[in-house]
């Protein structure tokens, strides 16, 4: 039973029998409709373009429904061509313009089409949600639209809409409203299974696309664990997120997008590497910059500064912390210039740049004063970025290590296991955790760093953790033995550059791991499967993303231009719909072209579960949550047929 305070407060809502019995009514009604559709994307590393195509185009769900409606009618060139209206329908209208003979005919059975399609991908959700979703400016001539019947005098009247929307000048903002609707509608949720920063130039422009959007939910991925450290202000993490944004050439989104000031970098990497070329660092350069075009010399000078400061900084965040057991990555110390070589666990190999003139053999992780005044800086920039302190807290407030739904799990990265493939006991503060406990304690840690610091510690200081998140061998977000970032700079050999995964890798095809892992996070291994990304499939080895016998998708297939290379492909997408879940297996994403045309390539749909009877929103999480309001309106209900609450007519 309620509490009875409570049930006065909802009784503010629903004054009397009668409003509480229609809204049991509706309630109930709602547990009958399908499960809307699930999207799962992960690894988006500043690929906005592609990013947006993704969650615009459902991963190919909006061009599934438009073959289902006009399969038989239309030919395979027109289902393209409404597919690519409703991904960009300012380009399309654009072309349009040009090509069409009679524009206003053109919008005219465009209108018509979409309403079909817009009627097809809102059939799973009550009219009231639907107007909700609905652009407020069309909202009451798409209602009208879309709820149509087929009466001979009302055709007439919905002929007349669409003849006065092509009169009044209106077809082109309707037409985009009607696209922007039927995206929106294709996907009710949106999992974003981590990383949505670095590499790729526009991490901004997915956050604020994020916030604008319903329905989304967020897994940290390890770079968006080191934005986060770095937006507290820690300075291993600050000087490690500019050192990745310098070498992917991310100028405009680091000085235009967040306001973070390069300048006194630049000015000391010119002033220090003046005559070195630094070959080693040259940026790679996935996309130019249109506000802040630096030279490349200039970026690699940069580069090289920037990672001198990050390996200083992190070997003083390793010595503060000896309970990190990273003593083995402080590489500074062993360098002997005069001889050009630097010991790695206790092999010597020789540096091919031996130019560290702000390097002091005796005190080789203090900082100059030169760049100290860089890292205070940077520090003050990030942490006045208004911006970029507002996109943080969105990922903290939407944002989680772990997600459950719907009996399902997801995460970024990996569990953390033992060779023999048990879980790992990690301790923290002379306490031991595994499994979902450690999971949920990293949780908690998190949150602290920026919310809830111990007295007497700063927000830059807790935020260290964040950090060994980063890099650590014991962090679900890394899972590797080590972070090889200064070899792959300093040595030749490529063998040292290795950075070997962990066990949860060895056992990833082992089904008894993904029922082990479900178990302990208290979910039923018949039904649940885990969602992760974090290591790219390569699909040209002959790699699959389905893992453990249909248990674990991973789902990281190169939506970033940086590994397309390795992958084959351009990233892997799940949908799970109230019937079935696909992976989708997408092509390279191709821009707009100067002459206003684009190609989308149609994903290939892989069917990898199919349920016998199809899901009701009873069926889901928010079928439990809708449940429990039936019940308190059915307490409601008896406290006003006793008297113990008065109603209000």
């Amino acid at each position: 039973m309620p509490d009875i305070q409570y049930l006065r407060l909802l009784a503010e809502k629903y004054s009397n029998r009668r409003a509480v019995r229609t809204e049991i009514i509706n309630l109930r009604a709602i547990l009958a409709l399908p499960k809307a559709t699930e999207f799962f994307l992960s690894d988006i590393h500043g690929e906005y373009e592609a990013f947006h195509y993704f969650v615009r185009s459902g991963s190919g769900m909006i061009r599934m429904r438009i073959d289902e409606t006009f399969g038989d009618i239309l030919s395979e060139k027109e289902c393209d061509d409404l597919a690519s209206l409703i991904y960009n329908p300012d380009s399309e209208i654009a072309r349009r313009h040009k090509s069409e003979e009679d524009f206003d005919e053109w919008c005219r059975i465009t209108i018509q089409r979409l309403v079909l399609i817009c009627r097809k991908v809102s059939s799973k959700y009550t009219r009231s949600k639907v107007k909700k979703s609905l652009p407020k400016e069309s909202e009451y001539i798409m209602d009208e639209l879309l709820f149509a019947d087929d009466a001979e005098d009302r055709q007439r009247y919905y002929d007349e809409i669409i003849e006065s929307i092509i009169a009044y000048e209106s077809a082109e903002s309707f037409i985009i409203d009607m696209t922007d609707a039927i995206s929106n509608m294709t996907v009710d949720r949106l999992h974003i299974i981590g990383d949505i920063f670095d590499r790729g130039p526009k991490s901004d422009l997915i956050v604020e696309y994020l916030m604008s959007s319903r329905g989304v939910d967020i897994q940290w991925g390890n770079h968006d664990i080191l934005w986060m450290g770095a937006a507290c202000g820690n300075r291993a993490c600050i000087a490690t997120m500019i050192r990745i944004n310098v070498r992917y050439n991310n100028f405009d989104m680091l000085e235009v997008g967040y306001g973070i000031n390069l300048r006194p970098l630049a000015t000391l990497a010119e002033k220090i590497y003046k005559d070195d070329p630094c070959e080693f660092f040259q940026p790679n350069i996935l996309e130019t910059n249109s506000f802040d075009p630096i030279p490349t010399e200039l970026a690699s000078k940069m580069h090289k500064m920037i990672s001198i400061i990050q390996f200083k900084i992190e070997g003083q965040e390793i010595i503060a912390h000896p309970e990190y057991n990273l003593d083995k990555r402080n590489l500074l110390e062993n360098i002997d210039l005069k001889k050009g070589t630097v010991i790695i666990e206790g092999v010597e190999h020789t540096m091919r740049d031996i130019n560290l003139p702000t390097l002091d053999p005796n005190n080789p992780y203090k900082l100059t004063e030169e760049e100290e005044e860089v890292m205070v800086a940077l520090e003050s920039s990030i942490i006045n970025s208004e911006k970029l302190q507002r996109h943080i807290d969105y990922l903290y407030s939407c944002g989680a290590l772990y997600k459950i739904s719907n009996g399902n799990l997801f995460y970024h990265g990996c569990m953390i296991l033992n060779k023999d493939g048990s879980f790992k006991d990690v301790e923290i503060d002379g306490r031991t955790y595994k499994g979902a406990r450690y999971m949920q304690k990293l949780d908690e840690m998190i949150r602290a760093a920026r919310y809830n610091m111990p007295l007497g510690k700063t927000s830059a200081e807790e935020a260290g953790f964040l950090w060994y998140l980063w890099l650590s061998e014991d962090s679900p977000l890394f899972g590797k033995d080590k972070m090889t970032t200064f070899e792959r700079y300093f040595i030749e050999d490529k063998s040292t550059h290795k950075e070997h995964t962990i066990p949860y890798y060895k056992y990833i095809n082992d089904e008894n791991l993904a029922n082990r892992i479900l178990e302990d996070f208290g979910l039923k291994p018949e039904i649940g499967k885990i969602l992760n990304g974090h290591v790219p499939v390569k699909l040209k080895d002959g790699e699959s993303p389905i893992k453990a016998g249909g248990k674990i998708f991973i789902i990281d297939g190169g939506i970033s231009k940086a590994y397309q290379k390795t992958t084959g492909i351009a990233g892997y997408t799940a949908i799970c719909t109230s019937k079935h879940t696909y992976i989708a297996e997408h092509k390279p994403y191709e821009p707009l072209q100067d002459d206003g045309t684009q190609v989308f390539h149609k994903p290939v749909m892989h069917l990898v579960d199919t349920v016998a009877e199809r899901l009701r929103i009873r069926d889901t999480d928010t079928g439990a949550e809708l449940r429990g309001q039936i019940s308190d309106l059915e307490a409601l209900y008896d406290e006003f047929k006793s008297g113990k609450i008065k109603e209000v007519y």
